[in-house]
């Protein structure tokens, strides 16, 4: 089935016009991934990704009302197509420790690329989530965005994980701090293990993404299958 037939649902306040509609739109997106990973949201602009597209500014804003909320577009996107991959990943999974560590490998690996979506490339919208994601709920508007539904997706991922949680462990106290902290861990060692590697045991030089993937399955672990003493319980052992 392809990607486009199942239209990701973002929050309509985001756009002007849905760009995953339109040819110019889905254009608008494609480049401003690539733009923004290039120069950062900062040095980012419409008239750039105009000149870089062939149209001109005004057409840009008709999409969207600055670049602000293309970045919160572009990170919904993003929540959106990680919990379309957990569902799509899990939907056949009985056993609960399977599914959360599948739950993981998404969280971690999204970035993976479908050649169905022409329009946005995952593993570089990916790196921009690492270095620029935090930017789209870090900021003075938080309040009244989130009052706005902005990020309603990031709420419904950290369910979905936590549900996963919850099945593995019901009795679990802290299931959405636990799926949100699995979430930003992913991204932040990512980061470490690229700018600051004295922060993390992630060595940049290996296979990041693998290591990050073991970071996470062991903290859960720890978490749910621990005993009182720090032994994992029964056959729960690390995967």
């Amino acid at each position: 089935m392809s990607i486009l037939a199942i239209e990701l649902s973002i929050n309509e306040k985001l756009f002007l016009r849905n760009p995953q509609r339109t040819a110019l739109g889905r254009k608008i997106l494609r480049h401003s991934v690539m733009m923004i990973d290039e120069l950062g949201i900062e040095q980012f602009n419409f008239r750039r990704l105009a000149g870089r597209i062939n149209s001109t500014e005004a057409s840009v804003y008709r999409y969207f009302e600055n670049k602000q909320l293309l970045l919160v577009y572009l990170v919904n996107w993003y929540w959106e197509w990680m919990k379309f991959r957990i569902d799509m990943r899990t939907t056949h999974i009985g056993d609960p420790r399977e599914k959360l560590k599948v739950a993981i490998s998404c969280i971690v690996d999204t970035a993976k690329r479908d050649a169905k979506i022409t329009f946005i490339d995952e593993d570089v919208l990916h790196r921009i989530v690492v270095a620029e994601g935090t930017k789209a709920y870090h900021n003075k508007e938080v309040d009244a965005q989130n009052k706005d539904g902005f990020f309603i997706s990031y709420k419904s991922l950290c369910q979905k994980i936590a549900d996963i949680i919850l099945e593995n462990n019901p009795g679990f106290p802290y299931p959405r701090a636990l799926a949100s902290n699995l979430l930003e861990m992913a991204n932040n060692h990512i980061y470490f293990a690229e700018h600051l590697p004295r922060l993390t045991e992630v060595n940049g030089e290996g296979d990041v993404l693998k290591q990050v993937e073991e970071l996470l399955v062991y903290f859960a672990w720890k978490m749910l299958f621990c005993n009182n003493e720090g032994r994992l319980n029964g056959n729960a052992g690390m995967p």
